[in-house]
């Protein structure tokens, strides 16, 4: 009887030794068109997706929605570490040593003599580690994190060698600059880089007073989407579109929502 390589896969115990066969079969020459057509550049978009939707999942607090979406991302870098390993350039056990030399040597108060006994001691620990291997403060800050995020980072590792206000006195004068800078600008050039200097300066007003600035533009827009699907709502209710709705009656019903939310 012919060997059939399906059910060769189909017949591995090791969930991660099936799951790498699977993907390598999926890119093989009898595999699947649509996976074979992808490209790191490709899967990018994907990538995303699931890293969004596995913190939706976090925040959902459902174990099962959670463990699905872990394993959704993880299909990500096992794609990738197939698209990888058929030019010779690293597969999964390549990324698999890689991280863990990489833990091992940025915990030296485990796996080695160094003494760090607090989060904040750790912390340090790792960046001078970070530092040893030849990088700098600022380039484990990813250039494609998202803007806000990202001058959060930015903030945080220079205040912590000293490069900060004092006070939040400072940070807010910062803002109330950047505001009256803004107020004054221009041309449209003028205009886009007073606001990224202002947005700039309030995340730095946000890591001073300890709120994270993705997670408060987060819930507010998830506020705003509540209170716009209650004027949305209450409008049809009445026979209305938002279109033949005045300001007006969308503020009285905004102003509804809002009263909701605090009864």
């Amino acid at each position: 009887m012919k060997d059939n390589p399906v059910h060769r896969i189909l017949a591995i115990d090791d969930p991660l030794a099936r799951l790498l066969a699977i993907m390598a079969t999926l890119r093989g020459p009898q595999g699947c068109p649509w996976d074979k057509k992808q490209t790191f550049h490709s899967l990018k978009a994907y990538l995303l997706e699931e890293t969004y939707e596995l913190v939706d999942a976090i925040d959902g607090g459902d174990p099962q929605e959670h463990c699905g979406e872990l394993g959704d991302l993880l299909l990500q870098i096992v794609f990738q570490c197939q698209i990888s390993s058929e030019s010779g350039q690293f597969d999964f056990h390549d990324v698999a040593q890689g991280i863990a030399d990489k833990l091992i040597r940025r915990h030296p108060h485990i796996f080695a003599d160094a003494q760090a006994d607090t989060p904040e001691e750790v912390v340090e620990t790792w960046e001078k580690v970070k530092e040893a291997e030849g990088r700098g403060l600022l380039d484990g800050v990813p250039n494609a994190m998202p803007a806000l995020q990202k001058s959060d980072h930015l903030c945080k590792k220079a205040a912590r060698v000293g490069f900060d206000w004092p006070d939040m006195t400072g940070v807010l004068e910062k803002v109330k600059e950047e505001a009256a800078e803004l107020a004054h600008a221009t041309t449209p050039e003028e205009k886009e880089h007073e606001m990224g200097d202002l947005l700039f300066a309030v995340a730095n007003l946000a890591r001073k007073m300890n709120i994270d600035p993705e997670q408060a533009l987060q819930k507010t827009n998830n506020r705003f989407r509540n209170r716009f699907t209650h004027v949305e709502t209450r409008l049809s209710k009445q026979g209305k579109t938002l279109q033949e709705s005045t300001l007006e009656q969308m503020d009285a019903l905004w102003d509804e929502a809002k009263k909701g939310e605090q009864s």
